[in-house]
């Protein structure tokens, strides 16, 4: 079995590394390949504050949603407000995981109305920090989203709200055997080897490279199974194995 990969980009917002989107935009046009763009809402972190905020973002999200990029919903404001984990459990800071349900549905309700005065509509869930909790998945099925960008499984799955879990576990593309694997880029930060490693490993990865609609159409009846919990954990400790060994500075 050959694994399928798919591309996410996150914290696009106004006030983004432009200069190197624009040269990564180019290579995805190229190559035809068709990634979950996690766009920030309203952004009030200034980490994304990478330069002067460009007045067309919203027509360029707009372009990107039609050439069938999936727009994924990236929170409200990006400000993390509580040390919560959530459910996924790789940091301990949050948005949303560990408030009340009101309070977060007020949250997304903001979230989506931005969206919607901007003629944009988010398919897909993606968490700052990979954190929210058992309420952020109960509120966003009445919001019509369906999708879940994260956590740890091999493949991808539906919940019992009928909501797809579309696994993240990569941040850097790497030659595994079989599953569906999503690579996540944070691109503010990026140098040109980076750029140039991203393309090399782009063009030798392109031909098992899917997007969001053919993965929820080919896991649509997968239900959620112990070995999914099981292959969660062990890839969740492997991760922060490799965290608490990583040299400081690296």
């Amino acid at each position: 079995m050959t694994a399928k990969y798919l591309l996410r980009f996150d914290d696009l917002c106004p006030t983004m590394n432009w200069d190197m989107w624009r040269e990564i935009e180019s290579i995805l046009l190229d190559a035809d390949v068709k990634p979950i763009l996690a766009v920030v809402p309203d952004n009030r972190d200034e980490a994304l504050r990478c330069g002067e905020p460009d007045s067309r973002f919203w027509e360029h999200v707009r372009r990107w949603q039609s050439a069938g990029a999936a727009i994924g919903l990236h929170g409200h404001q990006h400000r993390y407000v509580t040390e919560d984990p959530g459910i996924v459990g790789l940091n301990k800071r949050s948005e949303f995981a560990g408030l009340p349900l009101p309070e977060q549905e007020t949250k997304l309700n903001s979230a989506l109305e931005i969206f919607r005065r901007e003629n944009v509509t988010p398919s897909v869930w993606v968490a700052p920090a990979h954190s929210f909790d058992e309420n952020t998945v109960a509120i966003l099925p009445g919001l019509g989203i369906k999708a879940i960008s994260d956590g740890f499984f091999l493949f991808p799955h539906v919940d019992s709200k009928g909501v797809m879990w579309i696994p993240q576990q990569l941040w850097r593309f790497r030659s595994m055997p079989f599953g569906v694997w999503t690579v996540c880029f944070h691109h503010n930060a990026w140098t040109k080897r980076d750029l140039s490693l991203f393309r090399q490993d782009l063009y030798r990865y392109r031909r098992v490279i899917l997007n969001v609609p053919e993965v929820m159409d080919a896991y649509r009846e997968r239900p959620f199974g112990r070995m999914d919990l099981l292959v969660a954990r062990s890839i969740l400790a492997s991760i922060r194995m490799r965290q608490r060994f990583r040299p400081r500075g690296a």
